[in-house]
């Protein structure tokens, strides 16, 4: 799109903008700006010089050379086809000289003024950072506030700013940048060739404000407002809110042309002619435009219809319910691999095995396996653990202190299913997207261990807290003339969970040959109970040296309900503590991760320079530290 010359009001800007080298429209002269094809109708976007009466009544366009029903309105009014403007503006720096910076600030507010009110304006900034200071918007009050509030910093990362504005600037309807510097490039991580083609690409029309550059900087300039179609305006700050203001009025002036598409047309390419009739004259603009066809038997497949070229029509939903159907199928798959209760033998099948026992060797017809490939999944576990007998021991002793009923082959076989289940959720989320599958496949793998440590650690809690009613239990049972095998079973038969269980587990363990004292330590072992070992070690020195056992229980209970009532009154002296280390632990991130979902653009430096990653690094070191003092100053072992 050609955009229109700098000039000054009256005769000295017209002067003034020939000096500068700024083109002006002439009469006949017109281009079309943009093309797109929306439910059936062609819509063509035309600049027409600024100041110029065009007659919409007499409006007429081809596609092709064939006349098309076209009808005409002015973009003034508010155009259906989406619009949006991108101000890039220099704030390094070198612009505070000669009241540059004060006079962009008021060209900017000068086009946020004219500019019509359906066309989105944002606000991209660069010097040593790159900044998205406004997403393209309608809210003009916004974005005069934005403008206003723009500051100046060193460096000057030209080619990153124009890449970061072509962007922000979308994919859809007539976009257009407006690029305003007064320096070179400083170092961008893009190149200018990355640049024009990024521009040239992405069909964003772009004309550039040149303040004081001169030879090959200048050049650069040219070549990117080239490649964007656009022109190289050469301004000073006194005139640059003129020059804003004609980009605005081009906007303004623009006319929408509409017209249906043939039924017959079936070429995805045609030249679109649009004649103006004006108080200028004929104004005739011509383009080579992509067309979007979505009627006639031989469409050409679009971009909104990719399958079309093979006879499909799949629907979006069916990745997600492929994916669905395969996360419930491995869902299902782990809850098979819950243990269920044997089933109970038939009496044909007990008197089978009584009649191969006492009859000697026979034939013996064995009950066929009900679930043949979970045994054998079960068995590839098994082996495995066999190779690894310390992974065995490990989920063996885990399990048992959570109360598990699971054996480690099956538990590692359900923590498998978890994370091939947990990643193909992530796939589902995220569309597809390898890098969440990888997150939740790891979010899969942490979380059964951490139940397992939860399930312990609240068997644990209630271990320690019936201890001292159990051990009152025992001491009773003693003092009542029975033996000490005797009072456990007492507790068996009386006493609460998980006490009773792991107590029968103790009887169980006595009658096969292991002392009692012995299993009594398997039971401190399991619940990493420092009472419950006490409590073994007292029993045991008493066996060896005589006393009464009733009464020493009594003592060792006594002392751990004054010990359980001081550990909750230092909980409760320390619970103020223990909350604002909570506080200051968490409000760091807590506040980052806030302001980089609500803002990205302020937090995106800290990850984007070295200096960033220098300060995030020492914040993640420091806050490491604090955590870790405050967790020791606010834990007190009793």
């Amino acid at each position: 799109m050609r955009r229109a010359a700098v000039v000054l009001t009256g005769t000295l800007g017209v002067l003034l903008s020939v000096l500068l080298g700024a083109p002006s429209y002439a009469a006949g002269q017109a281009t079309i700006a943009h093309v797109q094809t929306s439910g059936g109708n062609l819509q063509v976007l035309v600049d027409v010089p600024p100041g110029t009466n065009v007659d919409l009544s007499g409006v007429s366009a081809t596609l092709d050379g064939a006349a098309l029903d076209a009808t005409a309105t002015s973009a003034r009014t508010g155009s259906t086809v989406e619009r949006t403007a991108v101000l890039a503006m220099d704030t390094s720096d070198s612009m505070a000289s000669q009241g540059r910076f004060t006079a962009a600030k008021q060209a900017a507010l000068t086009y946020l003024q004219t500019v019509p009110a359906d066309v989105k304006v944002g606000v991209v900034t660069f010097d040593s950072h790159v900044s998205v200071a406004l997403a393209p918007t309608t809210d003009r009050d916004q974005a005069r506030f934005v403008v206003n509030g723009l500051q100046l910093s060193h460096g000057t990362l030209l080619y990153d700013g124009l890449q970061t504005a072509v962007q922000t600037a979308g994919t859809t309807g007539q976009r257009s940048v407006l690029l305003l510097s007064d320096g070179a490039d400083t170092g961008s991580s893009a190149t200018l060739a990355q640049v024009a083609g990024s521009v040239r690409s992405t069909k964003t029309l772009l004309d550039a404000v040149s303040l004081g550059q001169q030879g090959s900087d200048l050049t650069a300039l040219r070549n990117i407002a080239t490649a964007g179609n656009g022109v190289l305006i050469q301004s000073t700050g006194s005139a640059l809110s003129g020059a804003f203001r004609r980009e605005a009025d081009v906007l303004a002036s623009q006319v929408l042309v509409t017209a249906p598409v043939p039924s017959d047309f079936t070429h995805t390419q045609a030249t679109v002619r649009v004649t103006l009739p004006s108080n200028e004259g004929q104004l005739v603009a011509t383009a080579l435009a992509p067309i979007e066809v979505s009627q006639g038997p031989a469409a050409t497949p679009t971009l909104s219809n990719p399958n079309a070229s093979t006879g499909l029509n799949t629907p979006g939903w069916l990745l997600y319910a492929g994916i669905g159907v395969l996360a419930l199928g491995l869902v299902g798959g782990a809850v098979l691999l819950v243990p269920g209760k044997p089933a109970p033998l038939t009496i044909a099948d007990r008197v089978s095995q009584y009649t191969a026992r006492t009859s000697g060797p026979a034939v013996v017809s064995q009950k066929p396996a009900t679930e043949p490939v979970l045994d054998q999944a079960k068995a590839a576990a098994a082996s495995i653990l066999e190779r690894n007998q310390n992974l065995d021991q490990r989920l063996a002793l885990r399990l048992s202190a959570a109360g598990s009923s699971f054996k480690p082959s099956e538990w590692l076989l359900l923590h498998v299913g978890v994370v091939i289940g947990a990643a193909l959720l992530g796939a589902l989320v995220g569309v597809g997207n390898i890098w969440i599958a990888l997150v939740f496949a790891v979010v899969g793998g942490i979380v059964p261990p951490l139940y397992l440590r939860w399930r312990a650690r609240r068997r644990r809690r209630a271990f320690d807290d019936a201890l001292p009613e159990v051990l009152q239990l025992l001491a009773g049972a003693l003092s009542a003339g029975l033996s000490l095998p005797q009072a456990v079973d007492t507790v068996v038969r009386e006493g609460p969970d998980p006490i009773a269980g792991e107590f029968k587990r103790v009887l169980v363990e006595s009658r096969i040959g292991v002392g009692i004292e012995d299993a009594f330590d398997g039971v401190a072992e399991r619940f990493d109970s420092k009472d419950f070992a006490w409590v073994v070690m007292a029993i045991r020195i008493q066996r060896q040296v005589g006393g009464n056992l009733a009464e020493l229980l009594k003592t060792v209970a006594g002392t751990m309900r004054e010990r359980a009532y001081l550990r909750r009154q230092v909980n409760a002296l320390a619970a103020e503590g223990k909350l604002s280390a909570v506080i200051l632990s968490v409000l760091p991130p807590g506040v980052a991760g806030f302001v980089l979902l609500t803002n990205p653009s302020y937090m995106q430096p800290m990850f984007t320079t070295t200096l960033g990653w220098i300060l995030l690094i020492g914040a993640v070191v420091w806050l490491s530290i604090g955590v870790f003092w405050m967790g020791r100053l606010v834990k007190v072992e009793i």
